[in-house]
């Protein structure tokens, strides 16, 4: 099992991503929120510059916010860096645009983004199109040091419901879930994931996944249900949660029955219907995966906190990653809503060696 950590776009995390890497974290991802946080692909050159082995990447990215020539120039760019350190994480974007009062972007775009990024990586010649526009594009000066594409860079899709999972699987070295942490929804996504995979004639394996959560240790199992658990992992309950309801609201039935009811509950957590449409997402989304909102709290049940992250005693916690790591989980990515070193300390020494 491999042990990451998510952090907001921050120009200023380089030194909480060096102290992961020092504790034996083997990758840091950044949100790319431009409405949130900094820059994300200045906020990773300062990391690739300042660490030494711990894998790089956007998670995530999305069509919507870059053209494809400048996610993979983007990229790239941080590969020259850190050579052979840069994965790319891509999605639809349900957050980043949100945070703008815009739509996420569709499926097909996703798609044709991350073939076009890919064909760069790869040195060839590919289609690419604005509106009515069809051009041939490439990469004109790979040898000149700017960027490298020799050491290659794998794309993982970030997907929260069967379609674009199933897209994961049918085109992507591997596949990030957001706060997948209950058996029912990890094998729920995985099985989309395989799903798409065999029907590209690839083999399901092959397919790398990640979960990115949140995690608090209790003492007990009655400390969760309190104010202070709710702090430090409602963020992460409350934003996985509404984007699995959103990615199945026209059909809920699609989500795994145990947890239905409690993920539709969010379904319109972020909304504000009768707000002007021109500013209402101001509101709804400052202080998102930050600060845990007094209207979210009653939903904050113990059942959707530990469906979606790693919250309960030590052996608990163990326990659940032992069920993720069986149903196909590769790695666990930690973002730390409390303070970043104290968490990234506990789970070195308290979690990580049952898995070495």
């Amino acid at each position: 099992m491999d042990f990451g950590f998510v952090f907001m776009g921050d120009c200023h995390i380089h030194p909480e991503v060096k102290y992961a890497e020092d504790h034996g974290f083997s990758h840091a991802w950044l949100y790319d929120t431009q409405m949130l946080g900094s820059e994300v692909y200045a906020a990773l050159a300062l990391c690739a510059d300042r660490t030494s082995t711990i894998k790089l990447g956007p998670g995530v990215t999305n069509p919507a916010s870059r053209i494809a020539p400048l996610s993979a120039c983007g990229m790239a760019t941080i590969n020259s860096l850190a050579p052979g350190r840069a994965i790319m994480g891509i999605g639809t974007g349900n957050t980043t645009r949100r945070t703008m009062g815009m739509p996420a972007a569709r499926v097909a775009e996703l798609e044709d983004h991350v073939r076009v990024c890919r064909d760069l990586f790869a040195g060839e010649i590919t289609d690419y199109s604005e509106g009515d526009r069809h051009r041939k594009i490439k990469f004109l000066n790979p040898d000149l040091g700017f960027i490298n594409i020799e050491n290659k860079i794998p794309i993982y899709i970030s997907a929260s419901g069967p379609r674009v999972a199933q897209l994961a699987g049918r085109v992507a070295d591997g596949v990030i879930l957001f706060g997948a942490v209950s058996p029912s929804i990890v094998k729920w996504m995985i099985g989309h994931v395989r799903k798409g995979a065999e029907e590209a004639g690839r083999n399901p394996d092959d397919v790398y996944v990640l979960s990115m959560t949140a995690f608090y240790l209790t003492n007990s199992d009655e400390e969760i249900e309190t104010r202070a658990v709710r702090e430090a992992v409602g963020p992460m309950v409350a934003s996985s949660s509404n984007i699995f309801a959103l990615s199945c609201h026209k059909d809920p039935s699609a989500l795994p029955a145990d947890l239905r009811d409690e993920l539709m509950e969010f379904v319109g957590v972020y909304r504000e219907p009768d707000a002007p449409v021109e500013t209402r997402h101001l509101k709804l989304y400052s202080g998102y995966l930050q600060h845990l909102k007094d209207e979210h709290e009653a939903l904050m049940t113990k059942k959707i906190i530990q469906a979606t992250t790693l919250t309960g005693t030590k052996q608990e916690v163990i326990g659940m990653i032992e069920e993720m790591r069986d149903a196909g989980v590769n790695q666990i990515a930690i973002q730390p809503i409390l303070e970043t070193r104290s968490v990234v300390d506990q789970v070195a020494k308290e979690i990580m060696p049952s898995f070495k």
